[in-house]
């Protein structure tokens, strides 16, 4: 088996077989990070640089390990030498997945099958700027190269839309969903709290003297997103915080937030637990999935977060953090009415989430392995694991959660390779028939999520 080949991941012939049934089925993606400005204006690429690294801070990670200096990364130097000190260190990211994709990004969409290194790094640069100048590589072209369907972004309650309904008439009407992200007005212990919530009063036009009026906000946009097409929330959460609080006692915390009193770290779970199944009940109202992403223990490395800001590649999970206390009293309240997908970052949260949705029945689903388990290593591990004490049939499907309009395909690409790799052998080993096997891989990687998702 050569590097990115035809069995690829694919370990036996009844590998090949069921990938052979999912390779082309069309892609929906339920979650992503699309820039939908830059896709409604159907721009292109400047460089490979910007289409595979300037976005990426799995990429940056990986670079600053092997010693690429920050000016190389996401400072003021030309993209050029970011791609060629990139290029230099390439070789030494073999055996992680960003190697992988990178490579199948190339492959896939600009047709380039040379593997990145120091010695054609300027090659590769020529070649690509060549075709990422043809009008098939625009993004909205690209997006129906790679065969999307439906696909999710994530919008912040405040925003107008605008780029969504644009491209409603596109070279892809339809495709492209908002989902309903409110995480900035819920973390109240954040210190630009009280900044964003007069933001939010400025969009629906009001002031928030009562917690009242903050839902009240919240609903109208929860509602316009609505008339936009939105099938989903989705909350980014370290922990997912769901505890039962009385309105007055949230109330008291709102209105001392917003006197810019010092809150408790008591108090900050009060408010975030009471906001958090706020926005679960105008979910179950319209029936839409209410999507969290929990354990992200954000910005750990104090240099980053000083000299770059947020999310340039200084989180990290923690598995000592306890999911179900705080998380159970929610389920518990929206047992049997709310559509609910779970997502974790460390791995060993994978046993108490594969627990929780089997005790849960068909309304509480564990979503595709995320972020540090989006690999070979991670889905097939996931998999392995819920197929065990929960119904395979029951994983939510594949997101690729991206910033990159190039990676969707490949990412989408490595889940069903994963998949049909995973069951083939529980095929070969007996666990299950071929006729019900080849039934998984194409609910999973189509139906399912358009099923759940309402696409």
């Amino acid at each position: 088996m050569a590097f990115l080949d035809a069995r690829y991941l694919l370990s036996s012939a009844t590998a090949v077989t069921l990938y052979e049934r999912i390779q082309a089925l069309p892609i929906i993606d339920a979650h992503n990070h699309a820039d939908v400005q830059a896709l409604a204006e159907n721009r292109s690429f400047a460089d490979l640089w910007e289409a595979e690294a300037a976005t990426d801070h799995y990429v940056w990670e990986c670079l600053r390990k092997r010693g690429v200096s920050e000016a190389l990364l996401t400072g003021q130097a030309p993209n050029h030498e970011k791609w060629l000190a990139m290029a230099y260190v390439f070789d030494d990211l073999v055996g992680n997945p960003t190697y992988e994709w990178i490579h199948l990004d190339l492959r896939r969409r600009l047709g380039i099958d040379e593997l990145i290194c120091a010695s054609n790094a300027e090659s590769i640069w020529a070649r690509s700027q060549a075709i990422l100048a043809r009008p098939e590589m625009r993004q909205q072209q690209l997006v129906k190269a790679m065969g999307v369907e439906a696909m999710c972004s994530t919008d912040d309650p405040i925003d107008t839309l605008e780029y969504h309904r644009r491209l409603l008439d596109s070279a892809i009407p339809g495709v492209v969903r908002p989902t309903f992200r409110p995480d900035r007005a819920m973390n109240i212990l954040k210190p630009a709290w009280n900044e964003y919530i007069g933001r939010l009063e400025q969009r629906v036009n009001g002031r928030f003297t009562h917690l009242r009026e903050l839902i009240a906000a919240l609903q109208t946009t929860h509602d316009f997103f609505a008339e936009n097409r939105c099938v989903a929330s989705d909350h980014g959460v370290e922990i997912p915080y769901g505890y039962q609080v009385p309105e007055a006692d949230a109330d008291t915390i709102f209105r001392k937030a917003r006197a810019g009193q010092a809150l408790s770290h008591a108090e900050g779970v009060a408010f975030m637990s009471y906001m958090l199944n706020a926005v679960a009940e105008m979910d179950a109202a319209k029936g839409w999935v209410f999507q969290v992403h929990m354990g992200a223990v954000r910005d750990v490395r104090d240099g980053l977060r000083r000299d770059l800001g947020p999310d340039t590649g200084g989180d990290v999970s923690d598995h000592l953090t306890d999911i179900l206390t705080p998380l159970n009293p929610l389920l518990n309240r929206f047992d049997g009415r709310l559509n609910v997908v779970l997502y974790n970052l460390h791995p060993v949260h994978t046993a108490t989430l594969a627990h929780l949705t089997r005790a849960y029945g068909a309304m509480v689903n564990l979503g595709a392995a995320w972020w540090l388990n989006d690999s070979y290593i991670g889905m097939r591990r996931q998999l392995e694991y819920i197929g065990t004490v929960d119904a395979l049939m029951n994983l939510a499907g594949m997101v690729s959660d991206s910033r990159k309009i190039m990676s969707y395909g490949s990412r989408h690409e490595v889940f069903r390779r994963t998949l049909a790799d995973t069951v083939g052998a529980m095929v070969d080993l007996g666990q299950m028939p071929m006729r019900q096997a080849e039934r998984l891989v194409v609910y999973l990687s189509y139906q399912r999520p358009k099923e759940l998702f309402g696409l």
